[in-house]
């Protein structure tokens, strides 16, 4: 039996449930960097002398928690909760397959002023539908 008919809710259901948990309990905003996708003709660009530069999206609202981090490891660790529904509509405006795969393809992530790597990347799924992505990065 599928989860929907077991439990009587959709994963559309959720994916709005998620974005209001969202708003309420954060509120944050992140910036993702993305590669920039619009080159110049030029044969500098393609020996790789000029740099392409960076988009920022912005996405909000996100929930902002900190990850303990061992004496050796970095300096700080965050956890980003962010909104599988602006994720997806990112996914759709860049032509990539799936939330997974845009996150995956940024470069990091800016959260109030300070730059962090991205080392993680888990969906929540439910019904076969993603509701929430997190995102682990560090500084």
């Amino acid at each position: 039996m599928p989860d929907t008919m077991r439990f009587g809710v959709s994963g559309v259901a959720l994916v709005r449930a998620a974005d209001a948990m969202l708003r309420a309990l954060g509120g944050a905003e992140v910036t993702l960097l993305f590669p920039q996708q619009v080159l110049a003709d030029d044969t500098s660009v393609e020996l790789g002398l000029v740099d392409p530069g960076v988009e920022q999206v912005i996405f909000t609202p996100v929930v902002v928690r900190n990850l303990p981090t061992g004496n050796e490891g970095p300096r700080r660790k965050l956890e980003f909760l962010l909104p599988a529904s602006m994720v997806a509509s990112e996914a759709v405006d860049r032509n990539v397959a799936s939330g997974a795969d845009l996150l995956n393809g940024a470069l990091g992530l800016v959260h109030q002023g300070e730059t962090f790597h991205i080392t993680g990347i888990t969906t929540e799924c439910f019904a076969g539908t993603a509701y929430l992505y997190r995102v682990v990065g560090v500084e």
